[in-house]
């Protein structure tokens, strides 16, 4: 018997669903005598080509993969009963994939939120781990609770704002302390042995549950989120002013000009362009930040342990104090301002042909709006736009008409994903959900600002000097074979390894005309890997660069002020520059900030799902057109169309036959029915709960006006699909879909040989 191929062999580490030993490997494909060398050889180049990995005792694993025992830790306990589970940090992992634990034994149906258990692993095929408790090994940590004081007949309770929380918590008249009946707050866990539910003691209040603010200082809390700057820090802001010309550039009299959207309050980047013999030169002055938040500073400790600013829709939490991110180092318009300059001379194709690094003072000759920029653009002057059209806005379009076509001929991924702007009136009320407009003069920023982060990492790797990198790798295999199925259907074939996004771009070109098409780009989306910060490069698949580094925008991502700081020391541009200590430390600092992006991300989520809910309690029982935006076994996640707000449809709604969850095909079916709830699928739905405490929105799926159960799309001739102008309607009772293959199994209702009888 031949030794197995490369794919043969990757396919079988796959499907095993756990680690595995090269004896077992061996014994696997029947390798004998001399054919064990060219195996292990084959097994060393798919381990050197970073196809698989090898853990400790010699186990083969795919990449990202967890070993076969891990230590999880218990993040939630939803309502359907299910415990999810993370690995604990240093676990090889990248990320956090989601883990079930299995309800198989005592053990594992006994974990609460915090709890850590060493358990056995195995992969579910969803990207994500099933896992088998072996022992407990620490009780939960977590020593506070956030939710709503709620005065019952003889007592209060606490109503946890997790949505993942089991039950309430008692609250003793004694540790109120001023709490009443309707705030939010946050309570210690106490001692409570023997007590129905465990008993909290009020250690801060945060707000009243008819007070909008409330619902960022909810997602603040729950995320460690630091709201109050210590006096310390405020401090050090008092008595800083502009620096003189000194040694800088003198940038004052060059017509640069900030762009921003119509409520920005703080504006970091200024733009100028102009032609030149063979091309343009591009200049992009930020903030020089560096200048004020010196390292070691109180300031710079408390920037570091924010990481970055976090926005909600009704506030900003920023990395810096106001004095600095809304005043000295916001380029308002006619005040000189000190700054970091990069200039940029790029040829008539887009590339970067020299760059120059300086540290200046300059004077911001207009405040503008994206808005008002595409209105001149267009042939719509104002009275500040009419005297800029030919110095200074024709050029800077001239330059992004380069830019893009460079970036188009790289082939950078083209993911267009519409975005949506919650609503909020002067009440702090959220009033309704508009698509984010989205011109060219938003995307002419975004190009110079890339264009400013490549110049950065390539002056500091000119110098050999640290570089803190924005990195995204590339596609991993198995998110790949997680999307390749749903994108068949639609006639779309994702190569087998993705290492160049222009092999995705063809495909969401194909996809474009589609009325499927944000489906398309959604699943695309959730095959790219997490970007992160690491002072070691690996470039950036998603733009297609080599090299990338945040520079432009150090008010608000600490990032941006270690290139700055690294800059300012490898061009000897004066005081501030990057310090021993952190050049040693820059790896911790990589993490960290990765870190802190990871729970503003989550906050700003929570914050936006819970402003979606307080907008729908007045809309309980009212109806809404949708598509199914994701599937899991516990039920159905709706997007609505004209909110884009989100919601659950729990399995047990669906009717009382049995859905079993597909994940290949990304469906619920119904065992008898046949009925197919398929990612995609238009829905009607009316709301049946919306809970603004927890950010949670229950939906029911309701017949149209045609009676039919559901409009989805086939999943047989899934090639012939692309084209047509509306998928075709799949009723509820649709027999043409046969599913009695592996994986769907019929309910057993017979007994176990050997189980025990039930007590009566």
């Amino acid at each position: 018997m031949p030794i197995p191929s490369q794919d043969d062999l990757l396919d079988y580490i796959k499907a095993i669903k756990e680690p595995v030993s090269k004896r077992d490997l061996v014994k696997a494909f029947g390798v004998k005598g001399d054919e064990r060398r060219p195996f292990k050889a084959l097994l060393s180049q798919l381990e050197k080509a970073g196809l698989v990995i090898r853990q400790p005792g010699q186990m083969y694993n795919i990449p990202e993969g967890l070993p076969a025992v891990t230590i999880i830790e218990v993040v939630a306990l939803t309502k359907e009963g299910d415990v999810l589970a993370e690995p604990v940090e240093g676990a090889q992992s990248v990320g956090k994939p989601r883990i079930e634990v299995l309800h198989d034994s005592k053990k594992g149906a006994a974990l609460g939120i915090g709890d850590r258990a060493l358990a056995r692993l195995t992969r579910d095929g969803n990207d994500g781990y099933r896992a088998r408790v072996i022992k407990r090994i620490e009780k939960s940590k977590v020593k506070t609770i956030m939710g709503l004081v709620v005065r019952q007949a003889k007592n209060c309770v606490l109503r946890p704002t997790d949505k993942r929380a089991r039950h309430d918590f008692d609250i003793h008249q004694t540790d109120l302390n001023g709490a009443k009946d309707g705030d939010f707050a946050i309570a210690e866990l106490l001692p409570s042995r023997g007590m129905k539910n465990k008993r909290v003691k009020i250690i801060k209040i945060l707000g009243q549950e008819n007070d909008p603010s409330a619902i960022s200082l909810i997602s603040l809390a729950e995320n460690d989120l630091r709201v109050e700057f210590p006096q310390s820090v405020i401090k050090e802001t008092e008595g800083m002013t502009v620096p003189d010309l000194g040694k800088r550039e003198d940038l004052r009299d060059m017509p640069l000009v900030t762009i921003d959207g119509a409520d920005s309050r703080d504006f970091d980047d200024a733009v100028f362009a102009e032609k030149t013999s063979d091309g343009f030169h591009l200049v992009v002055a930020i903030a020089d930040v560096a200048y004020y938040v010196r390292p070691g500073s109180a300031l710079d400790k408390e920037a570091w342990t924010r990481g970055n600013s976090t926005y909600f829709p009704d506030r900003v939490l920023p990395m810096l104090p106001e004095a600095l991110s809304n005043v000295l180092c916001s380029l308002m318009p006619h005040v000189e301002r000190a700054c970091m300059a990069i200039h940029m001379w790029i040829d008539d194709k887009g590339a970067l042909k020299d760059h120059k690094v300086t540290r200046g003072l300059m004077r911001s000759h207009a405040r503008l709006t994206y808005e008002q920029v595409q209105a001149a653009h267009d042939g719509q002057v104002d009275d500040v736009t009419d005297t800029l059209m030919d110095d200074v806005i024709n050029p800077l379009y001239d330059a992004y008409k380069v830019l893009l076509k460079a970036r188009q001929r790289r082939g950078a991924l083209d993911l267009d994903m519409p975005e949506r702007q919650i609503l909020i009136d002067d009440k702090g009320i959220m009033t309704g959900v508009k698509p984010r407009s989205r011109v060219d003069s938003h995307k002419l920023i975004e190009e110079f600002m890339v264009l400013a982060n490549v110049a950065a990492a390539t002056a500091l790797e000119a110098k050999r000097a640290p570089c803190m990198y924005r990195v995204h790798d590339t596609p991993k295999s198995e998110k790949l074979d997680y999307s390749r199925d749903f994108l068949e259907s639609f006639g779309l074939t994702l190569p087998p390894t993705v290492s160049q996004p222009k092999q995705l771009n063809h495909l969401l070109t194909k996809a474009k005309e589609h009325e499927y098409s944000h489906l398309i780009s959604e699943m695309i989306l959730r095959t790219q890997s997490q970007a992160i910060y690491s002072p070691q490069n690996i470039g950036h698949f998603g733009l297609a660069l080599e090299r990338y580094a945040h520079f432009t925008s150090p008010i608000r991502r600490y990032a941006d002020l270690i290139v700055h700081r690294s800059l300012i020391r490898a061009y000897g541009l004066g005081e501030g520059g990057l310090s021993d200590g952190e050049v040693a430390r820059i790896e911790d600092t990589a993490e960290h900030i990765s870190t802190t992006e990871r729970a503003s991300a989550n906050a700003e989520r929570s914050a936006v799902d819970r402003f979606t809910a307080s907008f729908l309690e007045s809309k309980v029982g009212a109806q809404f057109s949708g598509r199914i935006s994701g599937v899991a076994k516990f039920g159905l996640f709706i997007r609505l169309d004209e909110t884009g707000a989100d919601g659950l449809v729990p399995v047990r709604t669906l009717g009382s036959d049995y859905f079993v969850h597909d994940e290949e095909e990304h469906a619920l079916i119904g065992r008898k029915s046949k009925k197919v709830y398929r990612l995609g699928a238009p829905v009607t739905i009316v709301v049946r709960e919306a809970d603004m405490m927890t950010g949670s929105t229950i939906f029911e799926i309701i017949n149209d006006k045609n009676g039919a159960d559901i409009e989805g799309f086939e999943s047989k001739n899934k090639r012939s699909r692309v084209g047509r102008k509306k998928p075709p309607k799949m009723s509820g009772k649709d027999k043409s879909f046969k599913k009695e293959k592996a994986g769907v199994k019929k309910p057993f209702k017979g007994k176990k040989k050997g189980a025990p009888k039930k007590k009566r």
